[in-house]
């Protein structure tokens, strides 16, 4: 059974970019250049700016991303240091390539999960959308990963490209041995923000007939199963993750967002000046938080608002929930690798 997951207001989740550099060009990356810098962070940077983010009081989940994150040649330094001082969870998203080495600088009590992007249960789905080589290069990354005895999840980033190839993945996942599974949906920004013709989000009814089933079957299948939870009915009530927990979304030019919807603008909350954490001013993105709207997100509303359908007296017919808003399926007889 699907269950919500509330947000924490005793764990701060750290989501930092180390660099903006990636092997491939897909089709729905968020990252943003123009926005969040083109460079790598020094290894030694970023583990001053860790230090800043560890909060004495609340549990620091960290998750290392990109661009891809296996590309920084300190990432195996990075990933010491932050157990060193103290990460309650260390996280690495990458897609599967697993360059310099990682997997033989690390050792798998170091690292507690690869969440590796995988957006087709075959190579025609998945290297439209990643590139042409990905599927075989990123599922023989993970049957290494997993070989070398390290935990690894999956991520499965859902659009109109691949809506229907959805179902197909419980049984890929049994086959490879994983038992965590990401359903992410499309978020319309970065590379995706500038496509206008394909009409890549999902309607609240497609979303519905899919992934909330796809869940159920993975989970039946003993897979850990998070999605978005993205639709609200009209008497939900709305929370903004922004008000009521600790979500740090760290770029390598020094931008410090709460909300990744406003990744493409100059939002940010804070700013790391001289390797030291200040708020953005005057105005940044937690001016938005406290605003209440029918629709739900004010974020979602600004930037993506194809998400919405109204009724005829102009009233949103739902609301949409935070993206950082989590619904959670226990597989049954889950054991995690």
């Amino acid at each position: 059974m699907a269950m919500t997951v509330a947000f924490q207001k005793n764990a701060r989740n750290v989501f930092f970019h180390i660099l903006t550099r990636c092997n491939l060009r897909c089709r729905h990356c968020y990252v943003n250049p123009e926005q969040h810098g083109r460079e790598t962070l020094p290894a030694e940077t970023a583990k001053r700016w860790l230090e800043e983010l560890i909060h004495e009081e609340k549990e620091t989940n960290l998750i290392f991303i990109g661009g891809e994150p296996t590309l920084h040649p300190g990432l195996p330094s990075l990933i010491k240091a932050a157990r060193k001082i103290g990460c309650a969870s260390i996280t690495v998203d990458t897609n599967g390539f697993f360059f310099n080495r990682i997997l033989d600088k690390v050792a798998p009590e170091e690292v507690d999960y690869f969440s590796v992007g995988l957006d087709g249960s075959c190579p025609e789905i998945n290297d439209f959308i990643r590139g042409k080589g990905s599927y075989h290069k990123c599922v023989a990354g993970i049957q290494k990963a997993l070989a070398g005895g390290f935990n690894v999840s999956l991520i499965y980033t859902v659009s109109q490209w691949n809506i229907r190839d959805l179902k197909k993945m419980p049984a890929l996942l049994t086959t490879l041995g994983i038992n965590r599974f990401f359903i992410q949906v499309i978020g319309i920004r970065g590379r995706s923000a500038q496509d206008k013709e394909d009409g890549l989000q999902l309607t609240r009814k497609e979303w519905a007939a899919v992934v909330p089933r796809v869940a159920d079957r993975a989970a039946r299948l003993g897979i850990h199963v998070t999605y978005p939870k993205v639709f609200l009915d009209t008497q939900d009530r709305f929370e903004c993750a922004g008000l009521v927990a600790d979500n740090y979304f760290v770029f390598p030019n020094g931008r410090v967002y709460q909300c990744p919807l406003c990744e493409d603008f100059p939002l940010h909350s804070y700013v790391f000046k001289k390797n030291k954490l200040l708020p953005n001013l005057p105005i940044n993105e937690k001016n938005l938080f406290e605003l209440s709207i029918s629709e739900g997100c004010v974020m979602n509303k600004l930037i993506q608002p194809g998400n919405l359908i109204y009724d005829k007296h102009g009233k949103p017919k739902y609301k949409i929930a935070c993206c950082l808003l989590k619904e959670e399926i226990n597989g049954v007889n889950s054991n995690r690798r």
